[in-house]
């Protein structure tokens, strides 16, 4: 980083190399005292002091009632008033209700406030904000799965007190709604699934006009006389109206405005979710105890410097998605809230009773979910199968976007790559040695004094040479774009300005604060103005010196302010609309990827009208940043414990929605030893974002830099990402459509194997049956893996046969990643080396069928052009090939739906494409000497003639299978085809 000239340099210099000195300074941990806990945060700890006094007192009873004339259900919406009674008061709060169900089997249930909806309320200080409840989160977040449900109805068998409804596939869902007090069960085939309000712990924090107390006067030698308090005003006020914290005071204008609710889970002991934090995937309970967290998850996008191991604290995105697992039974829930969010969770266990035969111990874990402001808004998922409600989560938040295909290789990153000539220095090397990689990251020094939209012309002279020698191996550049922009005189803040597109303070003028550029504004991305001028910026004519080879990071979009609370943006800023920056706080990232994302749409279309898929990295995420691009965990440290907390951190964001997510491979902070890197890169292999970066003061680390042995171990766990591209590419195409995690825990492979519902270190890879256990702790040399099934297991390398269930040894000396496939499976590959992605365009395949016990197997292959939306109008191959063992035969079938408008010209380009290699492991003994098979392919339907191809036979050696191998069966990988083994 440059500093400033000792001719300009001032206090606004120094804040800047203190911020910045902040960064780089070894820490042993994240500085806590940065960072609020929940006693610190007022309506964190006011609702939390609310459920202990309703969790203390056996006669409490919760003051909110549904008043059942008010009850009404027409075309799978049920309305109501549900009334709050102030204690020691005639007061009377509505709160209008709405539960939805839709054809999803989604059912959602949402509670306003009925002045705030008028706009019956009174601001304080002539605040500009506005005066309701945000209720906007949906407009960013939702895209799709709310088409209400014409099979819903009221049921005949209802309770009284009670209003039932019936709704979901086969009519299997129930809701029932109590009345008195307010409270839902959703069932599933009669069962309780979840409950709303069971412990009595919702709180809408209603409107109230703020009273100034009256000192009391005292005469001399009195004690003043205080009026015993009612439980109402006993409630603490000291953050009602103004709350400080780290030097700043946040002016909340509206008053006190949390919501909060408990959901229980009968019989569910796993939750999992709520990303993003460290810790195991099963989630921790809060409330204190050994091995239990103190403080409560926390969900306020911020930026964590060395976030720490196994931590509820918040870090820079958030999805309020929870889902909860027990055997053979998967249910969720969605909280649609975009304030700063803490969720306590707990479990109760009750056990087994003698007397009762077959009725065994049972635990419910409890989640009680508070957020600051915006309405209470839920969405509730009956299963039951994991992927059934991550499904339906994704069905309303949207699939993961389809990325183009250089960008599930491998990408190189450092804070900085400090030239051009540095740049070109890189990609020649990485062909030098022999190293396949597709990207390379500029940070922010590439820009002409943290101008963004620029390149320092002293350093970055050539960015068209530049990227023009990327081009020729079809390599890729990404820079980085922040959504603070300099406050300078420069053509980017002068229009920001001018337009009246920034962010707010509180008074309605322009905001400042500090962040890499010094004094910024920021852009205000809820501003549809802000976001159509967004787009313009990223024209090539307007950023100078870019190309169709060029993508986007977003970084620092939570946002991070140095100077801030928190080192984010004051809550009582102002966006666009009137929100307060406390309304929008979580979704405001999202703002800017989406805005981002539309700016990349319109340069390519622009251009050649040839639209291709944008690829973004942003850090900070809400529901729905899934759409849009990639994420990364952030910046993590070179040590061996943050190695294997990211295996959890990247599963976690797979079944919450975001499986296109990884961690910085070597660490970000410090210099990792030669074997933590080498690690390092065999767990990366096996991110779906795969990106190697580091920090500006580390040693440099590119691959070819790690000196033998460790950068030819590098280079094979490179290569074998490499080769199964095919497979990643197919799994991010079924995360496209269905929601599919990519990386699959234990519990979503194996649903009724209660043994596996805490392992967090070992996962499959789509639905190839692929289970990876990469080593996390120096020096280990052997893996204990654990097979759930009593199918047959077999290394990915050499074949060493091993089966389950129960837990096997896997050597795994520094060279071997463990790696098991499980029969059943076919997994396609590209084996030919190459220098990037973008070459192997029109590689030849590999087909590796896996048998195990019942001798048949299955697998899937998706392909298009990688970078186009042609794909929407047919220019894919969708292909299934199926080996049945009782025919010994290997079908290639079509999974493509009807031909679209460029089907034909598709599969032109890709006639030539064949199978070069058939590999059969755990080939049948009947084999043994067997040296051909008979070829027959499909043309226009009709059957050619068959012909025979050579096959080579392996016996089984010393716990080896057998495997055969056919060699240029002579079959094109998008055509239909047959080959019997026998």
């Amino acid at each position: 980083m440059k500093l400033a000239s000792t001719a300009s340099f001032n206090w606004t210099s120094l804040l800047l190399i203190v911020a910045f000195c902040s960064f780089i300074t070894p820490a042993v941990s994240v500085k806590h005292e940065n960072f609020k806990t929940c006693d610190q945060s007022g309506f964190c700890k006011r609702n939390r002091a609310y459920a202990d006094t309703a969790l203390s007192d056996s006669k409490w009873e919760s003051p909110y009632i549904l008043d059942q004339s008010t009850v009404r259900f027409d075309q799978g919406i049920l309305t109501g008033i549900v009334n709050k009674k102030i204690i020691n008061s005639d007061e009377i709060v509505r709160l209008p209700l709405t539960v939805a169900f839709y054809e999803s089997g989604t059912a959602r249930v949402s509670i306003d406030e009925e002045k705030r909806q008028k706009g019956e309320i009174e601001l304080r200080h002539n605040s500009k904000a506005k005066k309701q409840r945000y209720n906007e989160a949906e407009k960013w977040a939702i895209v799709g799965g709310t088409t209400v449900s014409t099979g819903a109805a009221t049921s005949k068998d209802t309770d009284a007190g009670t209003t039932k409804v019936v709704y979901g596939p086969g009519s299997k869902f129930e809701a029932v709604i109590r009345h008195s007090p307010f409270g839902v069960d959703f069932k599933r085939d009669g069962e309780t699934q979840i409950r709303f309000n069971d412990r009595g712990l919702m709180n809408v924090e209603h409107w109230r006009k703020q009273v100034e107390k009256p000192k009391e006067e005292k005469k001399e030698g009195e004690e003043a006389v205080v009026a015993e308090p009612d439980k109402e005003m006993a409630e603490d006020e000291s953050t009602w109206w103004d709350e400080s914290f780290g030097g700043a005071t946040d002016t909340k204008p509206r008053g006190p405005e949390a919501v909060a609710l408990d959901v229980s889970f009968p019989g569910y002991q796993h939750v999992y979710g709520i990303a993003e934090h460290t810790g195991p995937l099963s989630l921790k309970e809060t409330r204190g105890g050994e091995g239990k967290h103190s403080d409560p998850y926390r969900l306020h996008n911020s930026d964590v410097f060395e976030y720490e191991e196994d931590s509820p604290m918040t870090l820079y995105g958030s999805i309020p998605f929870m889902q909860a697992h027990k055997k053979d039974s998967t249910v969720g829930v969605f909280w649609l809230n975009a304030a700063e969010t803490w969720i306590d969770i707990t479990k109760q266990s009750t056990s087994a009773n003698p007397l009762s035969l077959g009725v065994g111990s049972a635990t419910t874990t409890q989640a009680h979910w508070i957020s600051e402001s915006g309405i209470l808004d839920m969405f509730v998922f009956l299963g039951p199968k994991p992927q059934d409600v991550i499904g339906a989560y994704t069905e309303l938040t949207g699939y993961t976007q389809l990325p183009q295909h250089f960008s599930i290789a491998y990408h190189q990153c450092r804070w900085n790559y400090v030239t051009d000539e540095d740049v070109r220095d890189v990609d020649r090397k990485f062909d030098k040695h022999n190293i396949p990689y597709d990207v390379i990251w500029l940070d922010i020094e590439y820009t002409d004094g943290k101008k963004y939209f620029t390149w320092d012309p002293m350093t970055f002279p050539d960015p068209i040479g530049m990227n023009e020698q990327l081009d020729e191996h079809e390599r890729k550049l990404v820079a980085i774009i922040d959504p603070h922009i300099k406050n300078d005189n420069y053509p980017v803040n002068d229009e920001l300005k001018s337009k009246g597109l920034a962010v707010n303070n509180k008074e309605g003028n322009i905001y400042e604060g500090w962040c890499w550029p010094g004094s910024s504004t920021w852009v205000d991305c809820f501003n549809p103005k802000a976001r159509e001028w967004w787009k313009g910026l990223f024209r090539y004519d307007k950023f100078k010196g870019t190309m169709k080879n060029v993508w986007i990071w977003n970084d620092m979009n939570e946002p991070s302010v140095f100077n801030g609370p928190e080192t984010t943006m004051p809550k009582d800023n102002l966006h666009y609309g009137g929100w307060e920056h406390r309304d929008i706080h979580n979704v405001n990232g999202s703002t800017l990827v989406n805005a981002t994302f539309d700016a990349l749409l319109a340069r390519d279309k622009e251009e050649d009208k040839h639209n291709v898929r944008p690829f973004i990295l942003t850090r900070s995420f809400y529901s729905g940043s899934q759409r849009m691009g990639a994420m990364w965990t952030g910046d993590n440290q070179a040590a061996w414990p943050r190695l294997a907390e990211s295996i959890p951190m990247v599963l976690s964001m797979g079944i919450s929605g975001f499986p296109f997510a990884g961690a910085d491979v070597g660490g970000f902070f410090g210099n990792p030893s030669k074997e933590l890197l080498t690690r390092w890169y065999q767990v990366g292999a096996f991110y779906p974002f795969f990106r190697g970066h580091a920090h500006i003061d580390t040693r440099r680390r590119e691959p070819y830099l790690a000196g033998d042995p460790y950068k030819a171990i590098i280079t094979q766990a490179l290569r074998l990402r490499y080769s199964l591209l095919p497979a990643w590419y197919t799994a991010f195409h079924e995360a496209s459509v269905s929601g599919a995690p990519i990386l699959r825990p234990h519990y979503y492979v194996h649903p009724g194997d209660e043994k596996g519902f805490g392992i967090d270190d070992q996962f499959y890879l789509g639905s190839y049956g692929l289970l990876a256990k990469p080593v996390t702790k120096e020096g280990q040399e052997a893996q204990d893996i654990y097979l759930a099934d009593k199918e047959t297991y077999f290394d990915y390398f050499d074949y060493w046969t091993y089966e389950g269930p129960g837990t096997v040894n896997v050597a795994s000396p520094l060279e071997n990643i463990p790696l098991l496939m499980q029969g059943g499976h076919i997994i396609p590959r590209r084996d030919r080396p190459r220098r990037s992605s973008g070459l192997m365009r029109y590689d030849p395949f590999t087909l590796v069928i896996v048998l195990g016990h019942s001798g048949d197997a299955e697998g899937v292959l998706y392909l298009d052009d990688g970078e186009s939306f042609d794909f929407q109008e047919g220019a894919y191959i969708h292909r299934r090939f199926v080996y049945t063992g009782s025919t010994s035969s290997l079908m290639s079938e079509d999974l493509a739906t009807t031909p679209g408008r460029k089907t034909k010209d598709y599969l032109k380009t890709m006639e030539n494409v064949r199978v070069e290699k058939i590999i059969v492991v755990g080939a049948p003994a009947s084999w043994k000497g067997k040296t051909e098979v008979e070829v027959s392919e499909e043309q226009a339907r009709q059957s050619s003639g068959a012909r025979m191809v050579p096959m080579e036979w392996h016996e089984q050696v010393e716990g080896k299978a057998s495997w055969a191998v056919v060699r240029d069966p002579g079959v094109q990988i998008g055509s239909g085809w047959k080959i019997a083994f026998a």
